[in-house]
């Protein structure tokens, strides 16, 4: 575009742009930019997930073995540390505070171990959730992925971990007297719904732990708490037995409590259905359910945050 001056030069000026006025969200729909790790729609965001499901079980598979490639047992630590755990509770509960409570000593070997190993693999999807996004930073800085990818290989990890301490959950039930039987069965459906809530749990902390790192101290002092009041080294309405009802009721419908009940009812012959809350296995699909979605859900509303500031 040229125009003419009064002392007849030619002047040529700029074209306005057809860009010109636009807003930067205006101009980004028009060339189809969009924002750098934006969050997708959810249903795009578990297409995602479901393409990145070999990474996720090669990424836990591969902490497994890391976890204990400097120590000198190795993998025989993952059955040893409950194991020890196991031990210590029963010494200080079932020797020296009669935790038993009446159980046969063939009933509260077991119940206690199966207590130990079953609350071990939720406490430690938590707490392996709470660093999923904070201590793997360079990696979420550096790849894009589904973020979820994390929380969830770390929760498959612990289940990997229990799978293995089973094989001895199984010959210390054999050894006090329980042997296989039909109600063995119920094993797996337990460690679905306890995977399940785990799941959303770690998604849950994964979210937490990111925007708040110290939550990583605080968290042992809460499981530990979590722990003492889920009946894991003595049976809950049995120890309750003076106090009012409500507060059993309250700490047998804690999930934590509710899926090592299950798996002592499938795995120990004296441990019956007269230890079970009422719709036990509807509470025990609620609490799986409900923290699953909802974990995920929540964990997916931040996804475009994690890894930034």
């Amino acid at each position: 575009m040229s125009e003419t001056t009064h002392d007849g030069r030619v002047v040529v000026s700029d074209r306005p742009s057809p860009d010109d006025g636009l807003s930067a969200t205006e101009l980004a729909a028009k060339y189809g930019l969009a924002v750098s790790g934006a969050r997708p729609g959810l249903a795009e965001y578990v297409r995602q997930m479901w393409g990145r499901r070999h990474f996720i079980l090669a990424f836990s598979q591969a902490k497994l073995t890391a976890q204990y490639s400097q120590a000198k047992l190795g993998q025989l630590w993952q059955v040893a540390t409950p194991l020890l755990n196991a031990l210590v509770y029963f010494l200080i509960f079932g020797l020296i505070l009669n935790a038993d409570r009446g159980m046969s000593r063939e009933v509260y070997i077991p119940f206690l171990v199966t207590g130990v190993f079953v609350f071990t693999f939720t406490q430690s999807s938590v707490m392996a959730g709470v660093r999923a996004i904070s201590g793997n930073l360079g990696l979420v800085r550096a790849l894009h992925f589904p973020r979820a990818s994390l929380p969830l290989s770390f929760a498959l990890q612990q289940l990997q971990q229990l799978l293995f301490s089973m094989i001895v959950l199984f010959c210390v039930a054999v050894g006090f007297g329980s042997y296989p039987r039909l109600s063995w069965l119920l094993i797996v459906p337990v460690l679905v719904l306890q995977f399940l809530f785990n799941t959303g749990l770690a998604l849950i902390m994964a979210r937490a732990g990111a925007k708040t790192p110290d939550l990583a101290q605080l968290m042992p002092f809460v499981m530990r708490t979590w722990m003492y009041a889920s009946g894991v080294m003595f049976s809950i309405p049995v120890m309750l037995a003076d106090h009012p009802k409500w507060i059993a009721d309250v700490l047998q419908w804690n999930p934590a409590a509710i899926y090592m009940d299950l798996m002592r009812f499938a795995l120990i012959d004296g441990y019956g259905s007269e230890n079970l809350p009422p719709h036990v296995w509807a509470v025990a699909g609620g609490w799986a359910l409900l923290i699953a979605l909802g974990g995920f859900v929540y964990f997916w509303k931040a996804e475009e945050r994690y890894g930034r500031g």
